[in-house]
């Protein structure tokens, strides 16, 4: 069964914020709540949806500013990399000092290789080193929501304080040979993408597609 994804592109450098449920259902799983909780509240009460779960691919502060605001909200526990973690506790002392984001310390730590189960989705948890060194993505029902991994002609920064590009590389070459072309990529910016498309044409992975034939 497919499954029904709002894509929210939240304030203030336009992360994507994802609600995610199964069609029809009233429970949903949100990830990377980057920003404006209000809204993200806001569209979780006009589908009709209670949040049950907050997924957390990473810990750079642009996907994890309304994370305190949303899970106080909501009571719904937070997962995120256990070798990240620090980054969410810190949250106030790590970001711009204008914004005023909340710290939070999470509920649940990852290591990558669990599934998880929420909205009667069974979310399956992808270890993808190189953007962030514990970046972890999540599988369900032929969608795969990969942060700040892989974009629609992109890839995600690896200047930032312990990004690598090989191992960006290599993440984005395990993602091929795990997941079919047909997977939806739901990014950490801009539109979605599949798998089989940028695997052919993104110009970040040429170097990829030259040993990956």
């Amino acid at each position: 069964m497919s499954l029904d994804v709002i894509q929210l592109s939240v304030a203030p450098i336009g992360t994507n914020c994802y609600i995610v449920r199964r069609p029809g259902a009233d429970e949903a799983v949100v990830i990377d709540p980057g920003g404006e909780a209000p809204r993200i509240l806001l569209a979780l009460e006009e589908t009709g949806v209670r949040c049950t779960a907050i997924l957390i691919t990473h810990g750079h502060w642009d996907h994890l500013g309304a994370v305190a605001e949303l899970a106080d909200a909501t009571g719904a526990p937070v997962h995120m990399a256990q070798a990240e973690r620090a980054l969410l506790e810190r949250l106030d002392s790590i970001s711009p000092a204008e914004l005023g984001l909340r710290p939070h310390s999470p509920d649940v730590l990852l290591e990558g290789g669990e599934t998880l189960q929420f909205a009667r989705i069974a979310f399956e948890v992808v270890r993808i080193p190189g953007h962030s060194p514990a970046h972890l993505a999540y599988a369900a029902n032929g969608c795969l929501f990969s942060g700040d991994l892989l974009f629609a002609g992109g890839v995600g920064r690896t200047d930032l304080p312990s990004g690598d590009w090989d191992t960006l590389l290599q993440s984005i070459a395990a993602l091929l040979d795990r997941f079919p072309p047909e997977t939806i990529v739901y990014s950490g910016h801009g539109p979605a993408t599949t798998l089989g498309r940028e695997a052919a044409e993104n110009p970040f992975l040429a170097e990829l597609r030259a040993t990956h034939r």
